[in-house]
């Protein structure tokens, strides 16, 4: 997977996907709730599937630090790392020779849950709240920049929890992210999210 489908599938600005309006179901967990479910969501960590736009699929270790970190570690034989940090984004390629990308946090759709404080209750917030019955799916939007784009959150509920989130590009094309055994109020260690070590090791 080249590091621009990477950035595409967690990161990069993308069009608003236009959502059909479809009846709420039963079990339709409240944004209220959501908020402060992913608010209370100070650490976590475990694994995730990634289903890219052109079918591949991609493994690895997912770290959380609210507010603003998260690290993604990518299985061989893809064996890059994804860093926000320090209000930065930085993507590692050990196959690139053009070294790591940056962009800021504050343009790219995980923004939304990383922030320090999650009001999805907020005015433009959220464009769409569904249920069927067994999950809740929330599309958000940073109100302020939707040209950023919006991302799919996928909810179970009783106990609430995260279970994956959908990101569609401009080009339409959609990338799936499946959090496997995802574990809240682990030890994170803050190093996990300094993107100049991982300068140092990866050489870029």
């Amino acid at each position: 997977m080249t590091k621009m489908t990477r950035r595409t599938a967690l990161f990069a600005p993308f069009a608003l996907a236009a959502l059909a309006a479809t009846p709420a179901a039963a079990q339709q967990i409240p944004l209220t709730e959501l908020s402060n479910y992913l608010n209370a969501l100070q650490t976590a960590q475990g694994g995730f599937t990634q289903i890219n736009g052109d079918g591949t699929i991609s493994t690895g270790e997912i770290y959380i630090k609210r507010p603003g970190r998260v690290r993604f570690e990518y299985n061989a034989p893809d064996n890059s790392l994804v860093i926000a940090g320090g209000g930065s984004v930085a993507i590692f390629d050990p196959r690139s020779n053009t070294g790591s990308e940056r962009y800021p946090l504050n343009q790219t759709p995980l923004s939304i849950i990383l922030a320090r404080d999650v009001d999805l209750t907020r005015a433009r917030m959220v464009t769409g709240h569904t249920s069927d019955g067994t999950t809740t799916t929330v599309t958000a939007q940073d109100p302020d920049n939707p040209q950023y784009g919006n991302i799919q959150l996928v909810f179970t509920a009783n106990p609430i929890e995260l279970r994956q989130w959908i990101i569609t590009d401009d080009a339409g094309s959609q990338t799936t992210v499946i959090l496997n055994n995802l574990q809240s109020g682990v030890q994170v260690r803050d190093a996990l999210f300094n993107i100049q070590a991982a300068q140092r090791d990866f050489g870029n």
